[in-house]
């Protein structure tokens, strides 16, 4: 990605909110923290446990990231929960 990507890419994102299609095919907010399961082990976390996401950032390749407990990970590892 170049800057003007970035830069357009930025333009949508927020720390604090990611944005999800429901079962339903509705477009919904989700405002930190975001309850989510894990679905791959990845650092500390096991499959099934439950975490809070208290931020939301992009990498450098353009990948959401989690912040879990202060540490970084890829959205990819995760279920996220509109509500428990």
């Amino acid at each position: 990605m170049d800057n003007k990507d970035f830069s357009e890419l930025w333009r949508y994102c927020s720390p604090s909110s990611i944005l999800v299609i429901t079962w339903y095919g509705k477009l919904k907010t989700l405002y930190c923290p975001i309850t989510v399961k894990v679905k791959k082990k990845v650092g500390k976390l096991s499959v099934g446990d439950y975490a809070k996401v208290e931020e939301v950032k992009l990498s450098s390749s353009g990948k959401t990231v989690f912040i879990i407990n202060k540490q970084a990970y890829y959205y990819n590892y995760f279920d996220i929960l509109t509500h428990l």
